[in-house]
């Protein structure tokens, strides 16, 4: 659709308070090349950046966050490797590691994180896993409903739902916010915040009318 820095530099500008860089197939090519598109982001952009995809190792994480990143996101690798979530707490802090869970359904009340961006199954227990995570040290997750991604019908609250009374770290969702009022339910279950893409990339709604709807709700958010 364009430059990702030209998108970032708009939602900035718009009020966004957080961007999220993902590398979708970073995992499955095996590659880390984001480095310069964080580092030409931060020089403009002056609102905490998350970077995920293809972070395979502690010396990555390092290098995403000299330049520029605020924060890291895991994935495959941390259910690859559980004890790496440990070890990057130990060295850059919980606040910089978000551990991305990535869910599909596979039950009437069970799900199943996924791995190389929704590729392969990872036979674990979504709901055991997020606790799991948490308990290693992860500051922060960042939900993404799989079947819902990209298709505007709303969120998956059902996984959510059971899960936020039961961590005690920030929740974020993504996945199929197709309008404001869904946002308004988000904020509304207790979570602490989502994620936007397809309703924004494709101009269908602003940051600003999103806010004004949280607003006029009784939200607490920052205009």
């Amino acid at each position: 659709m364009g430059k990702p820095v030209d998108f970032a530099e708009k939602y900035y500008r718009d009020g966004a308070d957080e961007l999220f860089y993902q590398d979708v197939v970073a995992s499955l090519y095996g590659r880390n090349s984001i480095k310069d598109l964080i580092k030409e982001t931060s020089q403009n952009v002056f609102i905490p950046i998350t970077v995920g995809g293809g972070v395979r190792s502690i010396h990555d994480m390092h290098e995403l966050l000299r330049y520029g990143a605020d924060k890291v996101s895991i994935n495959t690798v941390a259910i690859n490797n559980s004890n790496i979530i440990k070890e990057a707490v130990r060295v850059f802090g919980s606040q910089c590691i978000v551990v991305a869970i990535e869910i599909m359904r596979s039950g009437i009340s069970s799900w199943e994180p996924l791995t190389m961006s929704g590729r392969q199954h990872s036979r674990l227990d979504a709901l055991d896993w997020a606790k799991q995570v948490v308990d290693l040290g992860a500051g922060e997750l960042f939900i993404t409903s799989i079947e819902n991604e990209g298709t505007k019908k709303g969120f998956n609250f059902d996984f959510v739902d059971q899960l936020v009374d039961k961590v005690n770290v920030p929740v974020v969702l993504h996945g199929g916010a197709g309008n404001p009022n869904e946002v308004v339910e988000a904020a509304k279950r207790g979570l602490s915040g989502v994620a936007i893409a397809s309703i924004l990339h494709y101009g269908l709604f602003t940051i600003e009318k999103i806010k004004k709807e949280l607003k006029s709700a009784g939200i607490k958010i920052r205009l």
